[in-house]
């Protein structure tokens, strides 16, 4: 009979005589290192295991009785001693054994699961043909989990304030790639992952962009290097819990941008100081200016301006191109209505090399501000009702084990079985269970992003816009409309008629301008008596608005997220507006 297939029993039998040890004796069981050789191999993967390692050198072959003599599995053991998380011997025997125990009650997997699958898979790798099997397994695995997760908090520890923080900013600023910078520093992308994004970016002669492939996650974005839908990702400072948005830079996908912007709290504008990118991004045709204005009509009150790669060779962290950067800024954002002096901070930064997001810099010593970290971790709370009703504007919608939607909680909190209402269609549902930030809890307060899996919809029914409310107080839904808009930019004039493409919350539906009611005044905000027959670029007016579908939303006043919205034609952003009041309609 071939040794191969003899280990295994063996193993069992060893792991039988062991089990009453740990128990009876820890001090003893700590000493001798066999206990060590049963965690490294979870009963899942024991057969294929084990043997592939026995055969790597010839000393360690079974004794023929079939049971392995000591000295083999202390050198299978050994190696793995020293774990990746830098425990002693002690520490990682006294956890495996609480992971043995947990496991076997349940039969199912206990909490070191993945970990320890982790730890195997290193070794698998070496194990040659026979691992194979494993090492597919161990790929499922890894796909399944690119994140780590962030361990739930203990009951009694306040909960951390959750802030939502969009990157926005010229195509090829370095938003994605400051992003997987970021979620490296605070630990949330493992090292060894990055180097195997590297090596990927190298084969495709793209070593610099291997960070940001801890956000662009899928091929198309890989391989152009832009990214293309809102990456979701989430970091953890002492005091809060961010989750970082990363828009596309692209002016094809502003329509996804906004769909980000209009979930962030906090908006991170990144601009390259690079000659000529700087430029470029800012003047007309660039998304430096149209994403900040967007950014401000989301609804996003704080802005920082990263101004980055400031280790270029043509910029080598040089004080008067921060400063010329800054000129030019600071005049457009204060006209989007910014306020410089409260709304804005400008930091200099670099997203390849990392410097400044966590640690201050050695070669810019006339920054003296915070890191950037450190300067998010230091802002003002947010203050949010979470005595409202519930609103929660659906971003996307997907099937898995029943339907599951995303998005922010606006207002209100949702805990688990609590039945809902999705708006515009009345559609009663119940939450079965709910993910903030991938990360299950009961109950979920304003601004946290949340993944909710509903009972008693299809996901066919659901479209990106519509609106979870509490059934005791709904939203507002309608097709007619009367707001406030400002015109940005339009070559020719606006008459009745005009069609467009509406974009509030996360919403996007068709409008066209039925009236024009009045104009307004921007300085004294006065409204003139006659009608206007049309308006032009940086007019402010007011008109009726008519929706090709019903759609849900507040007036600015009572609900501000559900009241702002964009009008985009063309690819190009034309106005930016406010519900001033809603139209009931005419039967």
């Amino acid at each position: 009979m071939d040794p191969r297939d003899t280990a295994p029993d063996s193993w069992e039998q060893e792991e039988d005589a062991e089990a009453p040890a740990p128990a009876a004796d820890l001090p003893a069981a700590f000493a001798s290192l066999n206990v060590n050789a049963k965690p490294f191999v979870p009963n899942v993967n024991a057969p294929v295991f084990v043997p592939s390692f026995l055969q790597a050198s010839p000393g360690e072959t079974p004794s023929p009785d079939g049971t392995p003599d000591p000295a083999a599995i202390m050198e299978v053991a050994d190696p793995v001693a020293p774990v990746e998380n830098g425990n002693t011997e002690a520490d990682m025997t006294a956890e495996e054994e609480t992971w043995e125990q947990k496991e076997e009650p349940g039969g199912g997997e206990g909490g070191g699961g993945h970990e320890d699958q982790r730890e195997m898979g290193d070794g698998c790798e070496e194990g040659g043909a026979t691992g194979k099997e494993d090492e597919e397994m161990m790929e499922e695995e890894e796909e399944e989990m690119p994140m780590p997760k962030v361990a739930p908090p203990p009951p009694d520890a306040p909960k951390k304030e959750h802030v939502n923080v969009v990157f926005i900013g010229h195509v090829d600023a370095g938003k994605s790639t400051i992003g997987g910078q970021i979620m490296y520093l605070t630990g949330m992308v493992d090292k060894r992952t990055l180097e195997k994004y590297e090596r990927e970016a190298k084969e495709k002669n793209r070593e610099t962009w291997y960070l940001s492939w801890a956000l662009d996650t899928n091929q198309e974005e890989r391989d152009k290097g832009k990214t293309v839908e809102v990456g979701r990702a989430y970091f953890e400072t002492e005091k809060k819990h961010f989750t970082i948005l990363d828009a596309p830079g692209h002016k094809s996908f502003v329509p996804n941008m906004i769909g980000g912007a209009s979930q962030a709290d906090l908006a991170v504008l990144v601009i390259s100081a690079r000659k000529g990118e700087f430029e470029t991004g800012f003047e007309k045709g660039g998304q430096t200016r149209e994403h900040a204005m967007l950014a401000k009509t989301a609804g996003v009150k704080h802005l920082i301006v990263l101004i980055n790669k400031m280790d270029d060779p043509t910029v080598n962290w040089s004080l008067e191109r921060y400063e010329e950067c800054k000129e030019k800024l600071v005049p457009f954002l204060k006209k989007v209505g910014f306020n410089p002096k409260k709304d804005i901070h400008f930091m200099p930064c670099s997203g390849l090399t990392g410097a400044n997001l966590k640690e201050p810099v050695v070669e810019c010593p006339w920054y003296t501000g915070l890191p950037f970290i450190s300067h998010l971790d230091s802002l003002p709370n947010f203050n949010r009702s979470s005595d409202g009703p519930v609103r929660l504007p659906i971003v996307d919608k997907y099937k898995d084990m029943g339907t599951v939607i995303l998005g922010k909680l606006e207002s209100g909190s949702i805990s688990k079985a609590q039945q809902l209402v999705m708006m515009p269609n009345r559609h009663t549902v119940e939450v079965l269970s709910l993910l903030s930030d991938d990360v299950e809890t009961d109950d979920a307060s304003p601004g946290e992003n949340l993944k909710l899996r509903l009972k008693g919809i299809e996901e066919e029914e659901i479209l990106p816009g519509f609106i979870l409310c509490s059934p005791d107080n709904l939203c507002h839904s309608g097709r007619t409309f009367d707001a406030q808009i400002v015109i940005i930019e339009h070559k020719s004039i606006i008459c009745p008629g005009y069609n467009a493409v509406l974009h509030i919350h996360t919403c996007i539906e068709e409008v066209q301008i039925t009236a024009l009611i009045c104009l307004v005044d921007k300085k004294t905000g006065d409204k003139s008596k006659t009608r206007p027959r049309f308006v032009k670029q940086d007019q402010v007016c007011i008109a009726r608005l008519r929706a090709a579908g019903v759609i849900c939303l507040e007036t600015f006043k009572d609900f501000p997220q559900m009241g702002r919205f964009t009008l985009r034609d063309e690819g190009k952003t034309i106005a930016i507006g406010k519900v001033l009041k809603l139209v009931p309609e005419k039967d």
